[in-house]
């Protein structure tokens, strides 16, 4: 089995879009920021889930998006009352915004198979 996760250190939002139009692989930040918003806003409970399962924080009782790059995705889990950041690789080096859904879906599918082990 592949190793989804890979958490560092940082505080919350390092690894954000970059300001001043400047793009970060196939993602400007308009396209990060929209694709971060809505994670946030209409998939919050499925970024829980991944999160818990893929980000190894099963004790997270929220978590959001903070930043997405063409390598992965950054998000924070709120465990314990503290802020824990956590770093999921793509399956591969994303050149695409249609890629995105993709991979979020793979990664959603692979938490809720590993949450009913």
């Amino acid at each position: 089995m592949t190793d989804l996760s890979h958490t560092r250190g940082g505080s919350p939002g390092e690894g954000s879009p970059p300001r001043g139009g400047m793009q970060v692989g196939p993602f400007t930040p308009d396209v990060a920021a929209a694709i971060i918003r809505h994670m946030n806003e209409d998939h919050a409970d499925d970024t829980l889930l991944i999160v818990r399962a893929l980000g190894n924080q099963p004790d997270a009782d929220s978590a959001t998006m903070t930043s997405v790059d063409a390598e992965g995705a950054d998000f924070v889990g709120h465990v314990n009352g503290a802020d824990v950041p956590v770093r999921l690789a793509w399956r591969e080096r994303l050149t695409e915004r249609q890629q995105v859904r993709r991979e979020v879906v793979h990664l959603y599918r692979e938490a809720e198979r590993r949450s009913t082990e």
